[in-house]
């Protein structure tokens, strides 16, 4: 009830006594129907009172849960003049104030989550427990490999020790830790890890940014392995030269009968360094994708004829018979030196690693009307299917053995997978152990504009 209406009711209540005093004197009767009527009109009074105050005070209520939201989805407020009026203009004032506060730091939310998003590294928060409080979606995809629910601990999330310990570590020591990585939730990948602490009410937690360097980590270790493998490639025969130029040195020289034979193997070791560094040289130059000039068009049925031409002295030396089931009269884009150089150590390899009297088959056709398919096919000893997969790396030979009986440098298929993806084709292998081989060449067929 507002003071006003108090002040009436007071004043009422004055007026009305002298009468009800009067018919309590003369009619009691009448003074007791008067008080329960009196009483009713209280109880009324009352009540209609407490319903408006319940109604103010639900309004207030839902004033302030809607006082962060625009102000059109605010209830409207009664400003009388009591306590619930005073409050209610407190709340007013205060509330363009917090919906500025709170617009203001939803929209710094959004930023943060936009840019934690749109980041290529992995992100991770973790708290005094080491249970997740927050990631971003380059974490679930490069780390977690499936979602990652709020507060669940890491140590569910991937059992990866490494960069559990290091945010143990950040989270004790209060310091930042940088650290490189190995995790293979999924596969073999390498990450950079930038931990630190996370400060707050609360124990301090954690923060941590992964960046994927698997690919320059396995640069870097082919780079070790290729320096491993020519180290070692050019030890055997530079010891071998060594060994045979000493033993000349210290009297076999006047050796007639054996002096002959060190100088052979001293010539042969020797080609051998020569080939292998000059495969070295086309491996770099192919592998840099900067040819010398631009590609010119190609005749297919040229090259295989000159490849051809250049593989026959080695196939007669081997008792080796090469037969042509049929070329195309063809054209593709590309460089003829290395196109040539690719048919070439096919051939040289299906004729090397034959069987006596066995037989080389090339055939080149135009395979779904823009693509030109070339086929070495061989019948010799075959790959075994667990080689398959690595035969076109660098120095990886199946029969090691043999290869560096034969001279092999072990570059040659490198070159050829290099060379075909230069010129925006493929190359595949299908063989069987003792059946042969076959190695297969697409390349985008081309056509002069008209």
């Amino acid at each position: 009830m507002t003071p006003l209406a108090r002040r009436a009711a007071a004043a009422a209540a004055a007026a009305v006594m002298p009468i009800v005093a009067a018919l309590a004197f003369y009619a009691p009767a009448a003074v007791a129907w008067l008080c329960l009527g009196w009483g009713v009109l209280a109880v009324a009074v009352a009540w209609a009172a407490g319903r408006s105050r319940s109604r103010r005070i639900r309004d207030l209520i839902s004033f302030a849960s809607q006082m962060p939201h625009p102000a059109a989805a605010r209830p409207r407020l009664q400003f009388d003049d009591d306590e619930l009026g005073d409050l209610a203009r407190s709340l007013a004032r205060a509330a363009p104030q917090v919906e500025r506060i709170v617009q203001g730091l939803l929209t710094e939310l959004a930023r943060r989550e936009a840019i934690l998003a749109s980041m290529t590294e992995g992100v991770l928060a973790v708290d005094a427990r080491l249970n997740v409080s927050f990631c971003n979606e380059a974490f679930v995809r490069q780390v977690a490999g499936h979602p990652v629910p709020e507060g669940i601990a890491l140590i569910k999330v991937f059992r990866d020790p490494g960069l559990f310990e290091v945010l143990r570590q950040v989270i004790e020591s209060g310091e930042t830790i940088r650290r490189r990585l190995n995790m293979s939730a999924q596969e073999e990948r390498w990450f950079d890890v930038y931990a630190t602490p996370l400060e707050g009410p609360s124990p301090r937690g954690a923060l941590a940014i992964l960046h994927d360097v698997t690919p320059a980590e396995r640069l870097e270790r082919a780079q070790r392995d290729f320096v491993a493998n020519v180290s070692h490639e050019f030890r055997t025969p530079l010891a071998t030269i060594t060994g045979c130029a000493e033993t000349l040195l210290d009297g076999a020289l006047d050796d007639a009968a054996n002096r002959r034979r060190f100088l052979e193997v001293i010539q042969a070791n020797s080609i051998r360094l020569t080939n292998i560094a000059a495969d070295l040289i086309t491996l770099s130059q192919v592998e840099g994708g900067r040819p010398r000039a631009e590609p010119t068009p190609i005749a297919v049925e040229e090259v295989v004829a000159s490849a051809l031409r250049a593989i026959e002295p080695v196939a007669a030396m081997h008792g080796v018979k090469v037969r042509v089931h049929g070329i195309c009269s063809a054209h593709v884009l590309g460089h003829r030196i290395a196109f040539e150089q690719v048919l070439g150590n096919l051939l040289d390899n299906a004729v090397k690693f034959n069987r006596p009297s066995g037989e080389v088959a090339v055939h080149a056709v135009i395979d779904g009307g823009d693509r030109v398919e070339i086929s070495v096919a061989d019948t010799g000893i075959g790959i075994p299917a667990d080689d398959l997969p690595r035969i076109f790396e660098r120095f990886y030979r199946v029969d090691k053995a043999r290869s560096r009986q034969v001279g092999g440098t072990g570059l040659g298929l490198s070159i050829v997978k290099r060379a075909v993806e230069q010129m925006h084709g493929t190359v595949e292998v299908d063989s069987q152990p003792g059946s042969g081989s076959r190695f297969t060449i697409t390349l985008p067929l081309y056509r002069a504009s008209s």
